[in-house]
Order: structure tokens, then sequence, then C-alpha cells
């Protein structure tokens, strides 16, 4: 699980750090060998600066809907992602309950004493990163695919540069060098993949024990 959380965490540009409000719950996440913890560092580690702790579970009966564990939460999490690195004035710190929708698209109504965003309104806040398309191609993979009828399909997030159909790319640390067939993104041909995009791209000549994540 962890390998998988950090491919998936090297590739974002912001992250949302889920809490259980519920009474053991919050207190196991931020143990010292807690999830809760280690995400935050995994995250702020491979450089996500920006983020936004969503407090769910505020429906369940121990916290029922309770301004008093939020800001208990609140001032424990504030506690330890200030001393990752977070800046917790910059951080919005959502009450949710994702099991009833609470606080995720439109102002709840048994959140009365809450002023501030839903976790859509502190996603829509989020600064886009400068996309460095102008240096040169870097895709760090974070799987191959064998496709019938369609080849090796590498597939990846674009950090800086531009990927075409058509190009010729290499592949470290074995310096194998082979021509791009296509580049798609949700099933989409595209006619080039810019910084940030997740994508797969299908190459000639190369087979998937050839090319590794990474």
């Amino acid at each position: 699980f962890i390998k998988n959380m950090i491919t998936g965490t090297s590739q974002a540009d912001a992250a949302v750090l889920v809490i259980a409000s519920p009474t053991g719950e919050f207190e196991a996440g931020i143990a010292k060998t807690g999830q809760t913890r280690e995400h935050a560092l995994l995250a702020f580690t491979l450089g996500v600066r920006q983020m936004i702790v969503a407090i769910n579970k505020m429906d369940e009966k121990s916290v029922n809907w309770g301004q008093a564990r939020y800001d208990e939460i609140v001032k424990e999490t504030s506690s330890f992602v200030k001393k990752i690195g977070y800046n917790p004035e910059k951080i919005n710190f959502v009450p949710i309950s994702g099991f009833n929708g609470d606080n995720m698209l439109e102002k709840s109504s048994n959140l009365p004493w809450y002023k501030g965003v839903t976790l859509l309104e502190a996603l829509d806040a989020i600064v886009e990163p400068k996309r460095p398309s102008d240096k040169p191609l870097r895709v760090p993979l974070q799987d191959v695919y064998k496709i019938g009828g369609i080849g090796t399909v590498p597939v990846g997030r674009v950090e800086t540069g531009l990927l075409k159909p058509n190009m010729v790319v290499t592949f470290a640390p074995g310096n194998l060098s082979t021509e791009v067939k296509s580049v798609e993104m949700h099933h989409v041909a595209l006619p080039e993949a810019q910084p940030g995009d997740n994508v797969g791209f299908n190459v000639k000549n190369l087979s998937v024990k050839d090319i590794r994540r990474g």
C-alpha cells in the first residue's frame, strides 16, 4: 500500500488529508506510527506543498457534528503538520460527512457553527503550479502495460517538457531509445502531453521486460 501511495503522491500537485473524527480513530491516526501522520510526512517529503485537511465522519454518534471535537482535531493536526513543514494557517480544515455528503459541495445545516469553505471550494482555491513545458522531457513511470493489439504502453506523469507522437524518447537506466507511436489520456488520443498530464504512450520495438516503473 505504501508503495502505491508514494507513486501517486509523487505525481500530485496538492493533497487532501482525510482524518476520521470519531473517538479513537483520530487518535490512532496521529499516533507515532499512525497513517495520518505517515501520509502527511510522505506528502511533504515528495514535494506536495498545498494541503487540505478534510475532517470526516462528523455525523458519527460520538462526534455528533460537535464544534469542540472539530477544534480539538484542528489544534492537534496543526501541531504535527507544522513540525513536518506545512504552515497550518494556509491549510483549510474542512469538517465533512462523506457518507451523507455534508459540507462537500454545499454548506450543511448540521454545521451552523462552521463559517469556512466547503470541500469543493477548498479544492477550487488550490493554486495551479507553473508547468515547465520549455524544459527537456521527463516522465517518471508509474507502470508499464502490455495491451493486446496495441503493444507496450508505459504510463506516467509528464513532469517537464512535452511528449508527442513520433518523437524519439530514451528510457533510463537502460538507455533504450525508441519512437512514440501514440499518446493517450483517459482513452483520448493527444497531439501532445504537457507537464501535469497523466498519460499512457505506445512505444515501438520494446517489450514490457525492457522498461520498469520508476
